[in-house]
């Protein structure tokens, strides 16, 4: 591995500044907080998508204060990248966390696929209340910077408690829209929403409507998982755009796909539904994870809500590719089901799919938990369609103890798979992909490029190298070829293991 200089006596100095690669490969890391480093032989990627050029950057405590062609000062820490990308740290819009954070603050599943900023309180479930939980954050600081989204139906709880099946009064709306505000002041940076879910879905547009306009006069965002990404996407997507349009708000449509039978190849004609409104001035962006699969509750699959309806079962099951696309990865009930696709655990005991999804659910009720699943049930052509769009950004939809293998791999799969192999997309457009096209959307001016004056949250990764290992039976494997990851200009993965440091930040609007 490459190393960090230490101070040395002058003539030494003298040396490096004339050898520097010798001297970065082979002293050891030892330097004082707060001593200025300087990363030489990199090609740097500076998020904005134009061509790597090689450059040094030097950092002087969170900040890059230099970029060039230069030589280091006597007092440097000097890194040498010979043969590595140096980009902006990876901001993942779309992080399932919120826990985890708590539990491993190091991130280690975060850091090591080069994530150094991550937004939680996404698909309408968030933190509540929002500012003790990021006081505790401020008091308790992770490897990573954190921001929060506040959740449509964590609001919608608070005011309807548990009668929550139907539409909201206008006063329980008006109370809705009272607490988003509430919730932006406090230091969220929009609202999120998950309207194929249960709480959320029983909610109308204008509901949304009101509570994205109190976000809107607070500089927030809306953030969606529509309310149907299969048979009735097109509906939603609709949806979604009037929200944006009556509320005046930017939108971030959440994993965006079209991921049932009925609607496969249909990524360009739901593509060209977007960009009509992007003309129309919608500020409409989104995120995709890079894989053919989605992880949620084993109720998500019902559009309907018959979970026990045996004709409606066997549609949705079909709809989503057959029982044999849905794999159980976690049900405290009956922990053996885990890791067993619904078809399988059929078989087992001489039942047909329908009676066993059936059983699942009536479990899962009895327990008051239901079920995680992994559906496989996207098409690559449409992924790919997904991809190549220039307002579509790479996000994981996982988190730290995700069960579904983006929680440890989205970045470097896309830069292995999606760049290296498939040639989707350039390096550089990739790396703007994860970079300043979020940083765009939540407003962060110096966070995503690589420029002087910017906060100093960098990746260094070998881009023949670089891939993810994460599996649907291993989730929880960590990538390679991510070399190091600085956050807030420190060094918080190196040689393939966390450092220890926590320097992440709470992130405002």
């Amino acid at each position: 591995m490459r190393k960090w200089t230490s101070p040395l006596s002058k003539a030494m100095l003298v040396f490096c500044l004339f050898s520097i690669p010798l001297c970065a490969q082979t002293l050891p890391v030892s330097s004082p907080n707060g001593e200025p480093t300087v990363i030489v032989n990199a090609r740097v990627a500076d998020g904005t998508g134009k061509p790597l050029r090689k450059a040094s950057v030097r950092i002087v405590g969170d900040h890059i204060v230099r970029i060039g062609n230069f030589k280091p000062e006597k007092n440097d820490r000097i890194l040498d990248a010979k043969g590595l990308v140096l980009a902006p740290g990876f901001i993942d819009i779309h992080n399932h966390s919120t826990d985890g954070l708590q539990t491993d603050p190091l991130a280690e599943t975060q850091i090591a696929q080069g994530i150094t900023s991550l937004v939680v309180g996404a698909d309408g479930d968030s933190p509540w209340p929002i500012l003790p939980w990021l006081d505790a954050l401020r008091k308790n600081p992770a490897a990573v910077n954190v921001a929060a989204m506040v959740g449509h139906a964590t609001i919608r709880e608070q005011v309807m408690g548990q009668d929550f099946k139907r539409v909201a009064t206008s006063a329980e709306m008006a109370q809705m829209a009272k607490l988003t505000e509430q919730a932006m002041q406090e230091g969220a940076i929009g609202l999120s929403s998950g309207l194929e879910y249960e709480v959320g879905s029983y909610s109308n547009t204008d509901e949304l409507v009101l509570m994205s306009t109190a976000a809107a006069r607070n500089h927030g965002f809306y953030m969606t998982h529509i309310r149907d990404e299969g048979n009735k996407s097109f509906e939603a997507l609709h949806e979604e755009i009037a929200i944006g349009e009556r509320a005046h708000i930017p939108i971030e449509h959440s994993h965006i796909k079209v991921s049932t039978v009925a609607v496969w190849g249909k990524a360009p004609e739901y593509i060209r539904i977007i960009e009509s409104a992007r003309k129309r001035g919608v500020d409409f962006l989104a995120d995709c994870y890079p894989y053919d699969a989605w992880a949620s509750n084993i109720k998500v699959i019902m559009p309907d809500k018959q979970y026990e309806n045996p004709q409606s079962v066997e549609k949705a099951l079909a709809d989503t590719g057959g029982p044999d696309t849905v794999t159980i990865t976690e049900f405290k009930p009956h922990p053996e089901y885990e890791s067993h696709t619904i078809a399988e655990l059929a078989a087992q005991r001489g039942i047909s799919p329908v009676q066993m999804y059936i059983q699942i659910i009536r479990e899962g009720d009895a327990a008051n938990t239901e079920a995680g699943v992994i559906g496989k049930s996207m098409i690559e052509s449409d992924i790919k369609a997904f991809y190549q769009q220039p307002w579509v950004m790479v996000a994981s939809d996982g988190g730290i103890g995700s069960h579904h293998p983006r929680g440890a791999g989205t970045y470097p799969r896309v830069l292995g798979l999606y760049v290296r192999e498939k040639h989707w997309l350039t390096l550089p457009e990739a790396i703007r992909k994860m970079t300043s096209l979020p940083a765009q959307r939540l407003g962060w001016k110096d966070r995503g490029v690589i420029r002087e004056g910017a906060f100093a949250d960098l990746v260094l990764f070998d881009p023949e190298t670089v891939i993810d290992r994460s599996t649907f039976a291993k989730p929880f494997e960590l990538p390679s070829g991510i070399e190091k990851v600085f956050v807030n200009g420190e060094l918080v993965w190196d040689a393939g293991k966390p450092t220890g440091s926590r320097p992440g930040r709470v992130l405002p609007k």
